[in-house]
């Protein structure tokens, strides 16, 4: 019997208590979807989303700092394409387009370097979202900036760190399926350290071999009735991750509050330039003012995103909110929960 066939029958002969599982990472999301997965687990095992997708999580009031950097100030706005079509409180990127917005999609931070230093003429803004994963490419277009002497090249931050997160979460779900591409810059310490708070979980990996086998120890584990954690994905995700990364990190970011789409603000869970990198930070470059930022009061993004509630609760979901015409960040996203269901949620079979 193969270890993936081994993980399903464990699985689908689970015989203990109600297990939530939250899948904290949108990638996890839709793999599990994609693969199959959820077709092969018995209901007492339950999946749940978590607020793991950076693009889910940036508030509205961010959207709309953009447009108006746009719009206000003329500045050209790079961005990864996921964030264009999100709504802001009465725009998104996409139809401020149609009012004179430059936006311009970029597959990276240091593509967006590049273009400054090819379009010195235009004020060119980069919008900084992501989590631990993607932090340290912004950082270093933020260094190959000064290198390169830029003026016109700024970061308009939302960057996010997951321990907070799970702090917020922690009493949502009896466990966590924690994100192996972020736990594989920060380590595992974060994960061990929630164990001494009652916090279970798994780091995984995002092959469906992985994932079943994630799912497998973790309900294994749960069973036992005792806080745990498990590296399951040991092949990339490290004890003390890449300190590498996390010293560039260091070195041109900091620790801020941040706010996090229906959750709210928690506190230190931010990074914004260091005081050093103040030229590059484009809310201080342009004196943008404060923005808070009001979401469609009929979108239940915030309640998704907490675990709450299924997409499919979402009065608007496949109906007034689709990928074609979005609503929520949730469906825009290509790594979001809403997205997910309407794409996978009516599949049958599975591994």
């Amino acid at each position: 019997m193969s270890s993936i066939e081994r993980a399903r029958e464990i699985l689908q002969n689970y015989d203990g208590a109600h297990c939530r599982i939250m899948e904290v990472c949108g990638t996890h999301t839709h793999e599990i979807f994609r693969q199959g997965i959820r077709n092969v687990l018995p209901e007492t095992i339950e999946l749940i989303s978590g607020p793991g997708c950076p693009v889910c999580v940036t508030p509205v009031g961010f959207i709309d700092e953009a447009i108006y950097l746009a719009l206000e100030k003329g500045c050209t706005i790079c961005t990864f394409g996921d964030l264009v079509r999100v709504p802001g409180s009465a725009d998104s990127l996409q139809t401020a387009r149609g009012k004179g917005a430059q936006v311009k999609v970029v597959y990276s931070p240091l593509d967006a370097e590049t273009y400054a230093a090819q379009h010195q003429e235009e004020q060119v803004v980069f919008l900084s979202v992501g989590f631990e994963t993607t932090t340290p490419a912004n950082c270093l277009a933020v260094l190959a900036a000064r290198e390169a002497g830029l003026s016109n090249f700024s970061l308009l931050t939302a960057n996010k760190t997951m321990p907070g997160a799970y702090e917020a979460m922690k009493g949502s779900t009896d466990l966590f399926l924690y994100p192996g591409h972020v736990h594989a810059i920060t380590g595992t310490a974060i994960c061990e350290q929630l164990v001494g708070e009652g916090v279970s979980g798994v780091c995984a990996g995002f092959t469906a071999g992985e994932l079943l086998t994630a799912l497998a120890v973790a309900v294994t584990n749960f069973k036992k009735g005792k806080p745990f954690f498990v590296n399951c994905y040991p092949r990339v995700v490290r004890q003390e991750g890449s300190p590498e990364a996390v010293n560039i990190i260091h070195k041109v970011m900091t620790p801020c509050d941040s706010e996090w789409r229906g959750i709210g603000m928690i506190s230190g869970s931010g990074l914004c330039l260091r005081e050093e990198y103040a030229s590059y930070d484009a809310r201080k470059k342009y004196s943008v003012p404060p923005m808070e930022g009001r979401g469609n009061p009929a979108c239940h993004c915030g309640e998704v995103l907490r675990g709450r509630i299924l997409p499919t609760a979402c009065p608007l979901f496949g109906k007034a909110c689709t990928p074609e015409h979005p609503v929520g960040a949730c469906m825009v996203s290509s790594e979001g929960a809403c997205s997910a269901w309407y794409l996978y949620g009516n599949q049958r079979g599975g591994i």
